[in-house]
């Protein structure tokens, strides 16, 4: 598959020009045309702030059928998340880091206690 050309023909399919993306993503023009030309192979988190400019979902950057399913956009660009920019952009990277060298039983018990904080059953102290 070729990552690149299957992002243009989303791009020019949306009516977006490479500077509509640079503005929304924050990647440069000239990476982007990297990218498209099939010069530089983008990181799992690059595709991710494509795919939200593009208002698709990730996985439809990877979608070769002739009909792709119908999809509704994830979030407005002017609708920007706490983790787009800045301090909170920071603070994702470290949890998804921290996350990624959990092993799967340690994110088990996480999101166990996470959902007795969610419910109100806060442990208790020892």
């Amino acid at each position: 598959m070729d990552i690149g050309s299957r992002l243009r023909e989303l791009r020019q399919f949306k009516k977006l020009s490479q500077g509509d993306i640079e503005r929304r993503t924050g990647l440069l023009r000239c990476y982007l045309s990297r990218v498209e030309n099939g010069h530089t192979v983008p990181a799992l988190e690059t595709l991710e702030k494509i795919a939200r400019a593009l208002e698709v979902p990730l996985y439809q950057l990877f979608y070769e059928d002739e009909e792709t399913p119908d999809t509704k956009p994830l979030l407005s660009v002017k609708e920007e998340d706490w983790a787009s920019r800045g301090k909170g952009h920071r603070i994702f990277t470290k949890i998804c880091r921290t996350l990624g060298r959990m092993s799967q039983r340690d994110r088990n018990i996480l999101l166990a206690v996470a959902a007795q904080f969610k419910n109100g059953n806060h442990p208790k102290k020892s």
